[in-house]
């Protein structure tokens, strides 16, 4: 039997199907655009499942709107204020009404203002918090009153996410996974010529894209989708690429970017946790969502075995798994696809097939449900200053 929540409409009744609401803190850039993989996780995953039950999605942003994306109401708050000043970790009281009315509270990114006032109401009402996070967040009070049970729920989108927060024999701690929307990254229509790798991504040293150029094989050629966020490295990049035939895309709008998927001869994801100036990065890719994308396209992929990709591409399977920073075995992989254009199409199939039947929303979006109805909880399980 589920769990009865509390009516989210004021009454003294119960219902099955609670009210979520989901909060990430910046949604959109300043183009309009949902800015970066966690804002896009949130906003499909709070999309795909208002669905399923009554689901908002909260963020803020420079003015107040409303909005509705088919099921899904958006609220963005304005006037915010950026706890220390950082621009992704802000907080507006309006918020605390919008959790009130919730019957589960779903954050997304842990260590940010917003996720511990979440939390903190939690042990005040009967509504339940879960977070999930996305590797990123900023200054927020549990630096002094450090706690490992804040949430009802750690919701974590891989096995590599769950070790890292070291919470693998958490019983709170849940992998839900990510998700594709399979009417917007699905299979050409027809097969197409495919003779030149891909990289979609932010051009950020552990990113390692600079291996990947320095390991294209003779006569294959590289499309690099991404904004360069690094000045050093764009120009670094842009020298490695001299005399190869590399083309830079930093404006390419989804629609381009799913194109650029299905005449692909691969996707690759070439992360790594030692980047070429020395910096280390010990959580470069959570999952992995380009990789997803990809295979959705029935496009054989390439990744690092770094953080959470190898739970996504099963190595010579859906594509290969290569070790981080190998420009040689990375260059023979590439090679390989290209040389062999049928074996490089049953990799993509099977990836596609992968995909529909683990990384969809629908599916990630199940998962999710029943994590909320299902994690322990009790009413004095958070003491703040709890260092255990």
């Amino acid at each position: 039997m589920g769990r009865e929540y509390p009516s989210h409409s004021g009454a003294t009744g119960t219902h099955a199907r609670p009210y979520v609401v989901h909060i990430v803190p910046v949604l959109y850039g300043p183009s309009g655009r949902i800015i970066g993989g966690a804002e896009r996780y949130a906003f499909e995953l709070a999309r795909h499942m208002a669905e399923r039950v009554p689901t908002r999605l909260v963020s803020f942003g420079t003015e107040a709107r409303d909005e509705r994306h088919g099921a899904l109401a958006v609220r963005i708050i304005g006037g915010a204020r950026h706890i220390n000043g950082h621009p992704y970790n802000p907080f507006a009281r309006q918020v605390v009404p919008e959790m009130v009315r919730a019957d589960i509270v779903h954050c997304h990114q842990q260590n940010v203002f917003v996720a511990r006032v979440a939390a903190t109401l939690r042990r005040a009402t009967r509504r339940r918090a879960f977070v999930t996070d996305h590797g990123g967040g900023a200054w927020d009070f549990s630096s002094r009153f450090p706690a490992t049970r804040w949430f009802d729920g750690y919701l974590h989108v891989s096995e590599f996410s769950r070790r890292s927060a070291g919470q693998e024999h958490e019983p709170r701690a849940q992998v839900i996974h990510g998700g594709v929307d399979l009417d917007l990254f699905s299979p050409p229509s027809a097969p197409t010529p495919r003779s030149r790798a891909l990289f979609v991504g932010r051009l950020l040293p552990h990113k390692g894209v600079d291996t990947l150029i320095e390991a294209l094989p003779p006569g294959v050629g590289l499309d690099v989708a991404g904004t360069p966020l690094d000045e050093r490295y764009r120009a670094d990049l842009e020298e490695l690429a001299r005399g190869r035939d590399v083309r830079f895309h930093h404006h390419w709008d989804d629609a381009k970017v799913r194109e650029a998927y299905r005449s692909a001869a691969c996707l690759v994801l070439p992360s790594v946790y030692r980047d070429r100036y020395g910096g280390k990065s010990a959580v470069p890719e959570l999952l992995g969502q380009t990789l997803l994308e990809g295979m959705a396209c029935a496009t054989p992929v390439i990744c690092t075995a770094v953080g959470g990709m190898p739970e996504v591409v099963e190595d010579g399977v859906t594509g290969f798994v290569v070790p981080p920073g190998d420009v040689a075995v990375l260059r023979e992989k590439l090679a390989a696809l290209v040389r062999d254009p049928d074996a490089a199409r049953s990799m993509g199939l099977a990836g596609h097939d992968r995909v529909r039947r683990v990384f969809t929303w629908d599916v990630v979006v199940g998962r999710c449900l029943q994590a909320y109805d299902a994690s322990p909880t009790t009413e004095t399980d958070v003491v703040i200053g709890d260092t255990a």
